[in-house]
């Protein structure tokens, strides 16, 4: 037993230990927890600072869904008179307004309510600011965006939109409707995007609209293959390039019926001048066009239909993405009442109907961006040469701000053909990389008032009134499809450069005047279908006419056939058509690439050698029914093979690295009709290899490597194709389980595919259906962020509530918001 004295003493340790382990947990806690906010406020790689993102005061936790909204009154400067905003079951905004201004107020303003991160966003990235709120991972990639000029564009498309007094005034109401949304807001209330990148929104302006505008000529133009196609034809002349890439393909529906010949005098079309090569140098490819992507429309006449008055259909295919590319909303006031898509940022409707007509696109692809090999005068690159005498070269400094690091001053040259995106001495950016020491002519270049053409548009009442919208829109080129209670009609739409054959199709001479662009193709004289005999119209972006029937050189670089091969075949056997006939097109599964080649290829395989796993593998193939089904295997065997295949045929002579090798249609045509062709020959081998050599080489690897098949070799799980969130965010993406194909009605395609499905009845009371890959919200806590898109997977379409008046069906919308200016 201790002494008193002993006890005493060890009291006094314990309680000593006991408060030094409160210090040192204390001391630890504090360490931690400062250790925690430190790190979440520093970025690591692609992940941004998490500590604004969870903040209990500012963060994601006050960024709540808004699934529960209610009706009320609004108080906002700058309305004219009362605005009755009306939302159906879907969330669309249904907007009756006293006049222009007041439309196109609430329109932004409403779209800024669901969209404003993703609007802000695209004009970031479309204007090189991406770097502002990112960091210098995109520093290249802004860089590009200003080397090519977009920002110039821009403000030059703006000035032209702002003479005119109507988009003027458009566009003026929809900036104050997005300013008045932005306005009201406090931190906490910011969408959740901003408080992840820790940045807040800043004013919208006109320059934003004119910007979007740009974006969206970028995603449909932004492509060249002039200089791959150039290394072909160093490497094997003209000859053999004009026989492997030739301006017209083996197979080919085009959009104007074979046999239809002009109404006009054309122009005269410029002379081909002497033979140019561009000199070898040092280049980095650039944004290379895909041969697959692209849309559908189409539209019958009313002799094909269940109710005698023709029927529209719209099927865009872009890059998939949440939040949804498209904003659905209908705009009502006096002299308008439309219903449609558009692009969040932009006023109007871009694709839907009216009272009267309606409409759709899809992209032309013509050969409007060429590149032009630059001599400059010296190392000062002041001055460069053209037309026999030396030109200024005007510099444009761009101003690059980087969010954590130092501003970049970047110069940027310009000739009277356009920028020179890099020098040779300069890298270019890797994802959109460009020939080094040639300046771009784009058409995105050259000012015009696409906005008009919308404003028009959606007012029209009949064909002549929508055929004189469309002498605004320059670019991107859009086929058309039109329809209303009597007619239907297509026109291959845009401003295309009066070219000499095959003009752009390689790289061209910057010094020489004769390979600048020579003027424009009136645009009266553009491709155009009004009522065919044949009872319909459709496009899916191949080429718009046969050169056979028209006078002037639109390029050599079209979507394939073989989706438009399919929707004439369905369109020409329908007598009682409906919007359910339509909706079923839509989702058509089927491509003639397998139902023209496979037969061949299977032939070609000796079947006495193979494994019963390959045996397997061919019986899978040859009964398939050439539908890309998401629940079947044998899609699956197919695409790979026929990739497989491809690049042991072309790898060798045209490495994708530096050539462009030849087109699907092209090698189609080999394995049918040439086999013995010397391009089957693998150059960097000693032996001689043959088609059947390679057919069954490249069979056995794909059966060997698909084995006994499985859930992850189903065609839907195969594809592996995901829609995901715009600023490429983990943890936000979606994988999609359905079916098509690229050369499918259903061109579903990785992240690229339908992003609006849309079906027009024409009549007395126009009704329409309609879907796509989303939602009207942009907040992922949100159920209307991607509520339609299992919808969209099976292709079902919801009916869209067209209202005739603020009063029309009250009991279909259950929400209603009346907008009043501030007193």
């Amino acid at each position: 037993m201790p002494l008193l004295g002993e006890e005493t003493i060890l009291q006094e340790q314990t309680t000593a230990a006991r408060l030094s382990m409160k210090w040192i947990k204390a001391i630890l806690a504090v360490s931690l927890t400062l250790l925690v906010i430190y790190g979440l406020n520093r970025t690591y790689g692609v992940v941004p600072a998490l500590g604004p993102f969870l903040s209990p005061y500012e963060g994601f936790w006050r960024s709540g869904a808004d699934d529960h909204f209610e009706s009320e009154e609004l108080a906002l400067d700058g309305l004219k008179a009362p605005v009755q905003v009306r939302f159906d079951s879907l969330r669309v905004p249904h907007i009756f307004a006293q006049n222009d201004h007041d439309l196109y107020y609430a329109q932004g303003y409403l779209t800024a309510k669901d969209r404003l991160w993703q609007m802000e966003f695209m004009t970031h990235a479309a204007a090189g600011r991406l770097s502002e709120i990112i960091g210098d991972r995109t520093l290249e990639m802004d860089r590009y965006q200003r080397r090519i000029g977009m920002v110039t564009a821009a403000k030059k498309s703006l000035a032209k939109m702002q003479a005119d007094p109507q988009s003027r005034a458009v566009m003026e109401a929809y900036t104050a409707g997005v300013n008045a949304y932005i306005g009201q807001l406090s931190p906490h209330e910011y969408p959740f995007e901003y408080k992840l990148l820790h940045y807040k929104p800043e004013p919208w302006t006109t320059l934003k609209i004119a910007l979007l505008l740009k974006m969206l000529a970028y995603d449909m133009t932004g492509y060249s293959d002039d200089l791959r196609m150039t290394n072909n034809l160093r490497k094997y002349g003209p000859e053999i390039t004009q026989d492997l890439f030739p301006d017209y393909p083996f197979h080919e529906e085009p959009i104007v019926p074979l046999g239809s010949k002009p109404d006009f005098t054309p122009l005269p079309v410029p002379p081909t001048p002497a033979d140019f090569m561009a000199a070898a140098a040092s280049h980095t490819l650039e944004r290379q066009k895909p041969e697959n992507l692209g849309s559908n429309n189409w539209a019958v006449t009313g002799a094909k239909t269940a109710n005698g008055y023709p029927l529209l259909a719209s099927d865009p295919h872009l890059n998939l993405s949440l939040p949804s590319i498209w904003h659905v909303v209908q705009l009502h006031a006096p002299g308008i009442n439309t219903y449609g898509v558009i692009i969040p940022g932009a006023p109007g409707v871009g694709i839907g109907f009216n009272e009267r007509i309606a409409w759709g696109m899809t992209n032309v692809g013509a050969d409007v961006l060429d590149w032009y090999q630059i001599k400059f005068k010296d190392e000062k690159r002041q001055q460069y040469w053209h037309d026999n005498q030396w030109k200024p070269v005007r510099r444009v400094v761009e101003k690059i701000n980087v969010k954590g690091g130092k501003t970049i001053l970047d110069t940027v040259l310009y000739t009277h053909h356009g920028p020179v995106a890099y020098l040779p001495h300069e890298k270019a950016f890797r994802a959109g990389s460009t020939p080094i020491g040639h300046a771009l002519r784009w058409i995105a270049h050259d000012p015009q008032n696409e906005l008009r053409t919308l404003i028009l548009v959606n007012r029209a009442a009949d064909y002549g009134q929508f055929r004189n919208a469309l002498t605004t829109w320059a670019a991107p080129a859009f086929n058309f499809v039109y329809a209303d209670s009597q007619n239907i009609a297509i026109v291959s739409n845009g401003q295309f450069p009066l070219k000499w054959p095959d003009q752009g199709k390689f790289l061209l001479d910057g010094s020489n005047p004769a390979h600048d662009w020579q003027g424009w193709i009136p645009m009266e004289q553009v491709p155009q279908v009004f009522n065919p005999k044949r009872g319909f119209v459709s496009s899916a972006n191949q080429t718009p006419v046969s050169p056979q029937d028209y006078p002037y050189y639109l390029g050599a670089s079209f979507a394939g056939y073989e989706r438009s091969a399919r929707i004439n075949q369905r369109l020409s056997a329908m007598t009682q058509a409906t919007p359910d006939s339509f909706r079923l097109m839509q989702t058509d599964n089927y491509s003639f690439v397998p139902q023209n080649v496979l037969p061949t290829m299977l032939k070609l395989v000796n079947q006495d050698s193979l494994s019963a796993t390959q045996k397997k593998a061919y019986l899978l193939l040859a009964s398939w029914d050439y539908r890309f089904n998401p629940d079947k295997i044998a899609p699956s065997l197919f695409e790979n093979w026929w990739q497989t295949l491809a690049r042991a045929i072309w790898s060798d002579d045209f490495p994708p690295e530096t050539y462009k090798a030849p087109a699907r249609d092209r090698l189609v045509q080999m394995i049918q009709q040439v086999p013995r062709s010397r391009w089957y020959d693998d150059v960097n081998t000693p032996q001689k290899e043959t088609l059947p050599m390679l057919v069954n080489a490249t069979f056995k690897e794909v059966a060997d490597s698909l084995g006994v098949g499985g859930e992850q070799w189903l065609w839907g799980n195969a594809r592996d194709s995901y829609i995901r969130h715009m600023a490429q965010l983990p943890g936000f993406e979606h994988q999609l389980f359905t079916g098509g194909s690229a050369n499918s009605i259903n061109a579903l395609n990785g992240s690229h595919g339908p992003s609006w499905r849309m079906v027009v009845q024409m009549g007395p009371q126009i009704q329409a259906w309609g879907v796509y890959p989303g939602g009207q919200s942009g907040n992922p806590a949100s159920r209307f962020y991607d509520n339609l898109l299992n919808d969209w997977q099976v292709g079902k379409l919801h009916p869209l509530l067209f209202l005739r008046s603020a009063n029309d069906r009250k009991e279909q919308t259950n929400v209603v918001w009346v907008m009043n200016g501030k007193k």
